[in-house]
């Protein structure tokens, strides 16, 4: 019997449970929604290791201090790449705890990378960690539990 290695395996049903999930459930979503017309509309792809990735432009209406991309933003950013990270298992689950850390300041006018991947499942509760990046250093990393909607 033999084997696949995460990047050998196809991962178009795990991008069409993302996509399918997405639509029907956080249409609206500020971060993700493709409904929201004043929303980011960030599209998540999955990634062979399983993760999922979103390329973010921080643009300047987002600021906080100059040059700055507010760190409300941030954190937003990094809970839709979870919750998107279990769309992609097919799980709809709502933020129970959330932990940033801000590393260093996310510049405006310079894209960013989204990547966010499950840890560890123990169901209902789901652990899941994500980061910001630019120019491939990390500028913030979050770490969450999640519970399945509707049980909180």
């Amino acid at each position: 019997m033999s084997s696949s290695s995460p990047a050998e395996q196809d991962l178009s049903p795990r991008q069409a449970t993302l996509e399918a999930i997405g639509a029907t459930e956080h249409g609206h979503c500020l971060m993700c929604g493709a409904d929201n017309p004043y929303g980011q509309k960030l599209k998540f792809k999955v990634q062979p290791d399983g993760s999922v990735l979103a390329m973010f432009p921080c643009r300047e209406a987002l600021q906080s201090y100059p040059q700055t991309l507010h760190g409300g933003v941030v954190s937003a950013l990094l809970d839709a790449a979870m919750t998107n990270a279990l769309f992609s298992i097919g799980v709809v689950a709502v933020t129970a705890e959330l932990t940033v850390r801000f590393l260093a300041p996310v510049s405006l006018n310079h894209g960013a990378v989204i990547r966010a991947s499950i840890d560890k499942s123990l169901h209902p509760l789901y652990y899941v960690s994500a980061v910001v990046e630019q120019d491939r250093s990390t500028m913030a990393r979050a770490s969450a539990k999640f519970m399945l909607k509707g049980y909180l």
